[in-house]
């Protein structure tokens, strides 16, 4: 068996930028994989991120280590403990998937085992700003079932409050990104629990987090920086009611169906989020989004132009990926 491997920086634009506690972008950086057997090709996007030291240079650089092995047949399950969990095998990892469903001639879901793949009701992101900036776009997306609220940490009581009064119908949810302290987190609490919120991700620093076990919970607690792979879930079990589940951060689709089974047997809730990608990357968490408890893969959304084909969506509906994308 004989492969060729190409990777491809990318970037995307950003529909009038994106913020989150840890800073702003303009654009969205990808990085692709190809891995081509004959006249088949499979893709994979990874975001690099660099909350987790990665950098489009290091991810890269991981996968070209692996050049020779990706392309003499490296099978899925070998590139698991051949490469660490992250954006790198993220890339890798839907790329063979998606060369190997090309292969077989069969749907990516099937060889995952599961049932016909079904329409996803994404959340739509609110990026953070003043609480003004925040009421407006809320105001834009008040049609829409289910907004993800972005948080700073000081004065999300009053972003939060000023949101919920522009989409008084939508479910919230809300990501601090970390951003919460001893000194926001009571008043931030009970500003979510005075508007409805459904669920609060990632509030308090992941090397603070324990301080979650002792609390009251103003809604369901959603770990997500925490939250790597599937290693990890039993000892967020007493801190967090909920798990945000990326393919970047676990590695690819195999860790990530992995990661879904694991959170279902310890009683977690599950979220399937993302990096802010193509729908390229948003193609493979399809599958492992299926039956999940709250959705956020919205990134084609967020961006001026997607790729083409892209992800169908009808408002916030996401409709399963066509071949012609991934799998």
């Amino acid at each position: 068996m004989s492969r060729r491997l190409d990777i491809s920086a990318e970037s995307f634009e950003i529909a009038g930028g994106f913020a989150i506690a840890r800073g702003s972008r303009t654009h969205a950086h990808v990085l692709v994989v190809h891995l081509s057997e004959g006249a088949v090709t499979g893709r994979g996007e990874c975001v690099p991120y660099a909350r987790y030291g990665e950098s489009l240079d290091s991810v890269t650089a991981q996968i070209e280590e692996l050049r020779g092995q990706l392309e003499n047949g490296l099978s899925l399950d070998a590139l698991q403990s051949a490469m660490p969990a992250g954006a790198a095998r993220n890339a890798v990892d839907c790329a063979l998937w998606d060369l190997n469903a090309k292969l077989a001639g069969r749907g990516a879901g099937q060889m995952a085992g599961l049932p016909a793949l079904k329409p996803l009701t994404t959340a739509f992101t609110i990026s953070v700003g003043d609480p003004d900036t925040m009421a407006a776009a809320a105001g834009k997306a008040a049609h829409r079932p289910f907004l993800k609220v972005k948080l700073g940490g000081a004065g999300d009581d009053e972003r939060i409050a000023a949101v919920r009064e522009k989409a008084p119908e939508s479910t919230l949810i809300v990501d601090a990104n970390e951003a919460w302290d001893e000194t926001c987190f009571e008043v931030n609490a009970k500003a979510c629990a005075a508007a409805g919120v459904a669920l609060i991700e990632q509030p308090l620093p992941a090397d603070r987090d324990h301080l979650l076990a002792d609390i009251e919970r103003p809604a369901v607690i959603c770990a997500d920086e925490s939250l790597h792979t599937s290693a990890d879930l039993k000892a967020l079990r007493a801190k967090y009611d909920a798990v945000n589940i990326k393919l970047d951060k676990a590695g690819g689709l195999t860790e990530a169906l992995k990661m879904v089974r694991s959170a279902r047997d310890l009683e977690f809730k599950v979220m399937v989020g993302c990096m802010l990608g193509t729908s390229l990357a948003m193609a493979p968490a399809v599958l492992a989004a299926q039956g999940a408890d709250y959705v956020d893969l919205d990134g084609p959304l967020l961006l001026s132009k997607d790729r083409d084909p892209g992800l169908r969506f009808e408002g916030s509906t996401l409709f399963p990926p066509d071949p012609a994308l991934w799998g």
